[in-house]
């Protein structure tokens, strides 16, 4: 069973939530086992559904929570286990878990506001841009394909010298902040507008 995990278009693996479980205890659980055969070969997950304390393998979830992996995490949620009674965690525990995915979306738009801010009136162009690509797929997809391609090539183009301006002028730090990222993300997106090896920068300052 794969974990379920919510992205951004825009912040990607930099921001990736999910569902986060809390023992009563109050620590994290380690990832469950789950038995998919007879002879015992099977699958971990972290999947919050499986930690009902019902199998053996996995404990039973006290609070869920959203999580994010830059190392946010929401307000707790509380799970009322004898109301849950028998009822499948995944069916019962919907409302809670609901929840951490607004809180989640919440913590994104904060991330965007945190980062460096783009003039309205280019943001309005890309908005524009992208509403006009969407509505030529209807007439001529291949025509869509084409510009959306040029899109691609406008922005190699034109952020070549910005990543590399920001490679002399900004720390990996800073450059990760402005850009709503974890470091790693910051240094693969720079390294491939300024098209160096990843693992180069800021080694070679």
């Amino acid at each position: 069973m794969k974990q379920e995990t919510w992205t951004t278009d825009e912040f990607g693996p930099s921001h990736t939530g999910s569902v986060g479980v809390l023992l009563r205890d109050g620590t994290v659980p380690e990832p469950a086992y789950l038995m998919m055969t007879e002879h015992g070969s099977g699958l971990t997950t972290s999947q919050w559904t499986v930690y009902d304390g019902r199998s053996g393998l996995a404990p039973q979830a006290h609070t869920l929570r959203a999580v994010c992996s830059c190392g946010w995490s929401g307000p707790e949620h509380p799970l009322d286990w004898e109301r849950i009674g028998e009822q499948p965690l995944g069916e019962a525990a919907m409302e809670p878990a609901d929840a951490c995915e607004q809180e989640w979306d919440e913590h994104t738009v904060e991330v965007e506001k945190s980062a460096v801010a783009v003039p309205e009136d280019v943001m309005e162009q890309l908005r524009r841009l992208g509403d006009a690509v969407e509505r030529l797929t209807k007439d001529s997809p291949l025509a869509a394909l084409r510009a959306a391609r040029l899109l691609e090539v406008t922005a190699e183009r034109t952020a070549y010298w910005a990543a590399r301006d920001a490679r002399c002028e900004v720390s990996l730090a800073e450059a990760a902040a402005g850009l709503g990222l974890n470091e790693d993300g910051a240094r693969h997106l720079l390294a491939r507008f300024g098209r160096w090896s990843p693992y180069s920068w800021p080694l070679d300052y």
